[in-house]
């Protein structure tokens, strides 16, 4: 089983990795865990660099407990829904785990929700943790 989670930093990407890391734990599963960024040029490269943390750190929660674990920075000029995705498709990923954050009915009209984006288009289960 493979399991892919999208993970930007926030808490509850965070918990989005400790729901990944008890579903790999019962299911034998490896992991993906995903960071999507519009563009990486020049003027980004302090955020790239976070990003770059932020997967590492992602990355030593699974060594920890010896779950197989890639990390990914995908800069496709894609939204991160869009990016997750067309990557589970690509890698015939079985469960996708995103966080979730609240926002206004206005926001998310006006900014779009990646959950929701990908609640909607993905071809296999998603869960969602707040």
């Amino acid at each position: 089983m493979k399991i892919l989670v999208g993970y930007d930093g926030t808490s509850s990407a965070k918990e989005a990795l400790n729901l990944a890391k008890s579903h790999a734990k019962v299911f034998d599963a490896s992991v993906e865990v995903v960071t999507s960024m519009h563009k990486g040029t020049e003027s980004e490269r302090k955020a790239i660099e976070q990003a770059e943390r932020g997967l590492a750190y992602a990355k030593s929660l699974f060594d920890d407990d010896d779950i197989a674990c890639g990390t990914h920075l995908l800069i496709r000029g894609a939204s991160p829904g869009e990016d997750l995705i067309e990557f589970a498709n690509e890698h015939s990923i079985d469960e996708i785990i995103v966080g979730v954050n609240r926002r206004s009915k206005v926001g998310k009209l006006l900014l779009g929700s990646t959950a929701q984006y990908v609640i909607l288009q993905a071809l296999c289960p998603v869960v969602t943790v707040k």
